[in-house]
């Protein structure tokens, strides 16, 4: 997904959840990183990503044909032989603008 409107409309509908692992991405792009780095830069209990990736799935693909707002490694294909996401620099940008504009104004609001 690159699609700085499209980016902003994933985060607005994703879970509260999954907005923060977004953030926490946005916060160090173009670095892919290993599912317990991330989770430990959250403080969440492993596998707590791959339990918001699956809550996240079906509106994925129902509204973003599977497009995700981010990178994905699979183990085979990553630096550390494990799961890995990242968002790139411009998804980035356009994750944290996002994130600006929710503060600015919560939902319902």
């Amino acid at each position: 997904m690159d699609d700085r409107g499209e980016i902003a409309a994933f985060r607005e509908l994703c879970s509260p959840l999954m907005a923060a692992l977004l953030d926490e991405l946005a916060r160090v792009p173009d670095t892919p990183r290993a599912f317990p780095e991330i989770e430990d830069a959250l403080g969440w209990p492993r596998r707590r990503i791959a339990s918001v990736l699956g809550g996240v799935a079906r509106m994925r693909r129902m509204r973003f044909g599977g497009r995700r707002p981010y990178r994905f490694n699979e183990p085979r294909g990553a630096a550390s032989g494990r799961w890995e996401l990242w968002a790139d620099a411009e998804q980035a940008a356009a994750l944290r603008s996002a994130a600006a504009a929710a503060v600015s104004e919560p939902r319902g609001g």
